[in-house]
């Protein structure tokens, strides 16, 4: 039987979804909000969607994972039946099989506890430059993250098979400059989700300002996008102090670097190592201290969040806020196109679970946050843009900030 071939019309299907999606969201984005998510910016987001799952069929073809995946099983049964290195393949593997269930490729067999898939026939041939080309054409700006997704795609294999580990593929410092280039501003992927959570800050930090704590803060660009957001609003004078945070040393020196080079003279800033997965007082931060903790994309990796969010909310004066700026998976079990780099990370895939709002590693939905959020004592949860509201028509968009507020 011949391979299923690609769909060559990649840009015209793309296009016409990007404008009916675009159309629908707004209705429902706040008007500030309309610049930041539009046609253009999901189209692109379709483009690397559609990239991604071409990767992951160039993954399973490279690995000769295709008769056993038309045998079918779980990706338990199926890491244990090619020898994969179980304690890391399971997840990203499960993901895989996910992804191609959503597109077709593959069926989810009903009834099946553990969550079989079979294969429908032979994998579809795959054109990578097809899509790049497309993308370069439209918007040159998300590069970085066909480039770092293409470069992880490559070392796959060996993670999957046990022979190197994720942390190595992602952070070994040859690959630093991948991250400086994607953790920024000018990529137009990573881009979306500093600007929602900057916007966020605009409308939720309390009119005194006061102490701002960052957590997770990275190599700096969503610090920088608050900043410049409540420089164009007039706000930063009412910031007593802005303490940016972050695990990783080589992250901090960098992120310091350009918040120095960009900062206002007037605004009083602190750069510290902060761990989220041990006590905050321990570490400098007092009780009560802080008006507003922010986070992009940083507490979905917290190991365990009951702890994270209790000590968030010790943190924080009543009244406070919790600010965080997410990739928000709409349904449960649903593939998003991030998690194809970030599954190779053991903190991302294994964090302590919960049944109900910590059921699986990687991000979560609307209703686990608010689930976790609430548990842990905060009031008054909050997503903007409303992705409750949004899935029900555009299933497949991924990005919120959430607010809660420490009760008085």
């Amino acid at each position: 039987m011949d391979e299923v071939r690609a769909t060559p019309a990649i840009g015209g299907i793309v296009h016409a979804k990007a404008a009916a999606d675009a159309a629908l969201l707004r209705e429902m984005l706040p008007p500030y909000l309309l610049h930041v998510i539009d046609s253009s910016f999901l189209r692109s987001h379709l483009l690397y969607d559609e990239f991604v799952y071409r990767l992951v069929l160039n993954v399973i073809r490279e690995m000769g994972l295709e008769s056993t995946i038309r045998e079918g099983g779980s990706a338990e049964v199926i890491a244990a039946r090619e020898r994969l290195e179980v304690g890391q393949a399971v997840v990203p593997l499960d993901w895989m099989l996910r992804l191609l269930a959503a597109r077709g490729v593959l069926e989810e067999l009903p009834g099946a506890a553990t969550h079989e898939f079979r294969g429908r026939g032979p994998l579809p041939t795959t054109d990578l430059a097809a899509v790049r080309d497309e993308q370069l054409q439209h918007d040159p700006s998300w590069m970085p993250s066909y480039v770092l997704a293409e470069t992880v795609a490559q070392d796959y294999p060996a993670f999957l098979r046990g022979d190197v580990v994720g942390e190595e593929v992602l952070f070994s410092p040859r690959r630093l400059r991948l991250w400086v280039d994607y953790f920024s501003n000018q990529n137009g992927l990573y881009a979306v989700n500093n600007r929602i959570g900057a916007a966020a800050v605009e409308q939720w930090l309390p009119l005194d300002g006061g102490v701002v704590l960052e957590l997770g803060g990275g190599l700096g660009s969503g610090a920088i996008a608050v900043l410049e957001r409540l420089g164009v609003a007039g706000r930063l004078r009412a910031i007593q102090e802005y303490r940016f945070t972050e695990l990783v040393p080589a992250f901090l020196r960098r992120g310091e670097q350009a918040l120095r080079a960009r900062r206002p003279e007037s605004l009083p800033m602190r750069f510290d190592i902060l761990d989220m997965n041990r006590p905050f007082e321990a570490q400098g931060v007092a009780p009560s201290s802080v008006t507003a903790v922010y986070a992009v994309n940083t507490l979905h990796v917290a190991h365990d969040l009951d702890f994270t969010l209790g000590q968030i909310l010790r943190t924080l004066r009543p009244g406070g806020w919790l600010i965080v700026s997410e990739c928000v998976r709409p349904y449960p079990r649903q593939a998003i196109y991030a998690e194809f780099i970030f599954n190779l990370i053991q903190t991302f895939r294994s964090p302590r679970l919960h049944p109900v709002y910590r059921p699986n590693g990687g991000f979560l939905t609307p209703d686990q946050w608010k689930g976790a959020i609430e548990s842990a004592g905060f009031a008054d949860t909050r997503f903007v843009p409303d992705v409750m509201r949004i899935r029900r028509k555009v299933p497949d968009f991924f990005a919120s900030a959430i607010g809660a507020i420490r009760p008085n």
